[in-house]
């Protein structure tokens, strides 16, 4: 396919300040993707607009738009939803952007290994978000957790869990146990929620 019949659904573009994990407080161009394979409760992916169409060209053209505007950025975020179900378009869209100098920072759920390898070789940075079924009101994913790792441990990669109040100790006990397995040393955040839809936030133990 040409890079104009390739296209997808984008919610939002826009230059602002990584806020999560181990860097944040960098300046990113993040690309919010419209679809996703879940649904956890806590998503904050609902707009009041519908998501619009962009082609390759049309996206790499808007990239270079806010790069222009908004000066030096340390990375392209690509961020949902859920990027990898965009992962035919992502092989086309990613070397354009490496070619403007741009490093890829994932932000993923880590339930699609199989989408990864599609394009983990144009991928500098991955957040991998591990879902956990306490605090989703899901089914569980470790089986794709652990074979998702498995395949990123070698890049510059970290764990974020979303902790809410519901969440149960046993499942953060489960990631620890499956990250270390497979890298001991590889980074794990626990990321407070946002309380929205019945989810309600962390309280701090004394």
């Amino acid at each position: 396919m040409s890079n104009n019949t390739l296209k997808a659904d984008i919610l939002e573009i826009f230059s602002s300040i990584q806020g999560e994990g181990p860097f944040m407080g960098v300046k990113q161009i993040f690309l919010r993707f419209a679809k996703c394979n879940l649904s956890c409760k806590f998503c904050d992916l609902e707009r009041p607009f519908p998501p619009k169409e962009f082609s390759v060209n049309k996206m790499v053209s808007v990239v270079k738009q806010i790069s222009a505007n908004s000066g030096e950025h340390h990375s392209v975020s690509l961020t949902g939803g859920e990027p990898l179900m965009y992962n035919e378009y992502l092989r086309e869209l990613l070397p354009r952007l490496k070619e403007m100098g741009m490093k890829i920072y994932l932000e993923t759920n880590a339930t699609l290994p199989e989408r990864l390898n599609d394009i983990l070789d144009l991928v500098d940075i991955v957040a991998a978000d591990f879902k956990l079924p306490s605090s989703t009101f899901g089914k569980d994913h470790w089986r794709e957790h652990e074979k998702f790792i498995g395949l990123v441990k070698n890049k510059n990669c970290f764990i974020k869990v979303v902790i809410t109040g519901q969440t149960d100790p046993a499942d953060v006990k489960k990631a620890v146990k499956i990250i270390s397995r497979v890298d001991s040393n590889m980074l794990m955040v626990l990321q407070p929620v946002w309380p929205r839809k019945g989810v309600k936030r962390a309280k701090n133990k004394q």
